[in-house]
């Protein structure tokens, strides 16, 4: 059994979704991020970070548990206990991980700059918001370029498809306002069409 902690954030959806999809048995615990839930003692003891989400899987390698926190971690983790979504061609599996940092690493950061421009930071400024929007529509326009190729990033269904998802997903309104990407949007279609990522983008919700 998988505890697991989150929010709804993007990064909770990335791990509800791996998890849905994976068919392991967990259990979920909503962490109310406004109210400081995620920095009290007990979450820091599994995440001193006090950042959602996490995992604790009680039947890790060996029997032994283990907790993993950072959803690309969790995302790839669960990939490889359950066997799946990471393909088996050298080649393919390469793809997979590029795409994979894509959406973790460029991506999901210039989701997260548009809202804490908007929403956090202390001079608040509709120039800088308009500019990191522009900044993740152009990163997501590198992915809808890779699938008018293909149907899914790596070629197959893979973690990098559930690692970008929720980004796309949650800035869905920028996308359509923004004109284009039809290829994106076929591809989110098809993702949300799946039960289990349907499933996982309403655990943290």
């Amino acid at each position: 059994m998988i505890d697991f902690y989150t929010a709804g954030t993007q990064n909770g959806h990335r791990a509800a979704v791996m998890l849905e999809e994976s068919g392991l048995a967990y259990r979920a615990h909503k962490l109310n991020l406004a109210a400081g839930d995620q920095k009290r003692p007990e979450y820091l003891a599994i995440n001193p970070a006090g950042m959602i989400p996490a995992i604790v899987d009680h039947d890790g390698p060996g029997g032994t548990p283990l907790t993993v926190v950072q959803s690309g971690a969790i995302v790839l983790y669960l990939a490889e206990k359950c066997g799946r979504f990471v393909p088996q061609d050298p080649v393919a599996r390469t793809l997979a991980m590029q795409w994979f940092m894509q959406a973790c690493t460029d991506c999901a950061p210039a989701s997260g700059a548009v809202f804490l421009a908007a929403n956090v930071v202390p001079e608040k400024s509709p120039a800088n918001v308009a500019f990191f929007e522009q900044r993740l529509l152009r990163l997501l326009g590198v992915a809808d370029a890779r699938l008018a190729a293909a149907d899914w990033l790596a070629g197959e269904l893979s973690v990098a498809d559930f690692a970008l998802y929720p980004v796309v997903a949650s800035r869905m309104p920028l996308v359509e306002k923004a004109g284009g990407f039809s290829h994106l949007r076929r591809w989110a279609a098809a993702m949300a069409a799946r039960p289990g990522v349907a499933k996982g983008m309403s655990v943290s919700a």
